[in-house]
């Protein structure tokens, strides 16, 4: 069987789950299986889009962020559910529990995907044999639908693994690249968004092969650094390894939210900015970080978005401390415009233990006083729901909004959940 994986390389698996939320309600509700099924934000509100969608729905024409209204129109019998965020959890963690069981290389990248390096697992099997028995596995024990890539390098496997969904196994080689991945437009690579492919059409290259064979020179004009990288993986060069250390490695958390209606009262404004400062104290706390930088992003009426960022004179992670710097900063940015969406943003993370603050003589013993303050209240909003312990008068005026980074929050802190899991 070892003749089977090469002498010097590596073999590589993309495991990515087909329509993973939608798969996870179909596995715990047999009713939804085979019907149209959407996972969304709540109908009423304004800002609803689809997040995921099985199958049978795509064959309507309902795709990923399409509106609500606009999916219901391409498909009447949509069945929707609210997204349960928990129940995900639970699932992707018994995914990769089955993962781990071939390897110990195991690196998860989202929620619903992670890399597997099986080069010296030649004793299980042939490459295509393990990706087989993963996918049986996942399905049989799960009830949860796979694709899987087979492949050299990262790169190449998750090209694969998006080649053939669902339920498909794809071989991707090297000296395959000219003939499978060359004709792709350019912006089907993995690494290439909308607006990087835009940029590169500018330079007369609209297919990975242009891009394979572009001016470095050029490229590195264009996108800086990034122009070199992507050539390479058109290439199919991509020396990362597969790393289970890697999902421990995060910058930033925020959250944002759309408002219900556009506003311009700086009282409402200011409920929803506490909210996100409460919303991402919580999280960094919860992975014993502090932030040295608060951004604050503002999308207008209009659509138009700035961003504004605080560099901070010491790192905090109280609640009230990051909405103090988010309030400043919408002080001091906002143009009284009527306000679409919010966000607050924790940047240059840094573990609490090895945080340094510059104390002074008048601060350092309010600031270990409160400390144990601190973890009390945190532990009675756990027990009994944020709104047990509130400052100052509360106001009968309710701002309803819900967490609008699905792609962001949950899966970062589901991915450090793996990471003190495997602790």
């Amino acid at each position: 069987m070892k003749q089977m994986y090469p002498k010097n390389g590596r073999v590589i698996l993309h495991v990515d789950m087909n329509s993973f939320y939608a798969s996870v309600e179909m596995a715990y509700d047999p009713e939804l299986r085979g019907k149209p099924l959407a996972i969304a934000g709540n109908v009423e509100e304004r800002r609803g889009i689809i997040i995921t969608c099985s199958y049978e729905a795509r064959a309507f024409g309902v795709k990923t962020t399409m509106p609500l209204w606009e999916a219901k129109r391409l498909c009447p019998q949509l069945l929707i559910k609210k997204p349960n965020f928990e129940r995900y959890r639970k699932a992707s963690l018994a995914m990769f529990e089955v993962l781990r069981t071939y390897t110990d290389l195991v690196e998860p990248v989202s929620v619903d995907e992670g890399y597997l390096d099986i080069t010296d697992c030649y004793e299980q099997g042939s490459p295509i044999d393990i990706a087989k028995e993963i996918q049986d596995t996942l399905q049989k024990e799960l009830l949860l639908p796979c694709s899987i890539g087979i492949a050299p390098n990262k790169f190449l496997a998750k090209m694969a693994s998006d080649m053939k969904k669902p339920l498909g196994i794809t071989i991707l080689r090297k000296r395959d690249i000219k003939d499978k991945l060359w004709p792709l437009p350019v912006y089907e690579m993995h690494g290439v968004g909308k607006k990087t492919a835009e940029k590169l059409a500018t330079i007369n290259i609209h297919t990975i092969e242009d891009l394979a064979k572009g001016n470095e020179i050029q490229l590195k004009q264009l996108l800086g650094i990034n122009g070199e990288r992507i050539k390479q993986r058109a290439n199919g060069i991509d020396q990362r390894p597969v790393d289970p250390d890697a999902i421990s490695d995060f910058k930033s958390i925020g959250n944002s939210t759309t408002l219900p209606h556009d506003s311009t009262d700086p009282h409402e404004i200011m409920e929803v900015i506490k909210k996100l400062s409460e919303s991402v104290g919580a999280r960094i706390r919860r992975k014993d970080m502090l932030t040295n930088n608060v951004q604050l992003m503002i999308r207008y009426q209009d659509r138009s978005t700035i961003t504004r960022s605080k560099k901070l004179e010491n790192p905090i992670n109280s609640d009230d401390a990051i909405f103090a710097a988010a309030a400043r900063l919408l002080r001091l940015h906002w143009n009284e415009e009527p306000v679409r969406l919010l966000g607050v943003t924790a940047q240059e993370l840094v573990e609490k233990g090895e945080a340094v603050k510059q104390l002074d003589l008048f601060s350092y013993e309010t600031d270990a006083k409160q400390e144990p303050l601190l973890n009390v209240v945190e532990h009675l909003k756990k027990k009994f729901g944020q709104n047990i312990v509130s400052h100052g008068v509360k106001n009968n005026k309710t701002t309803s909004y819900r967490d609008n980074d699905h792609g962001t929050s949950f899966e970062k802190d589901f991915l450090a959940d793996i990471n003190k899991k495997d602790d």
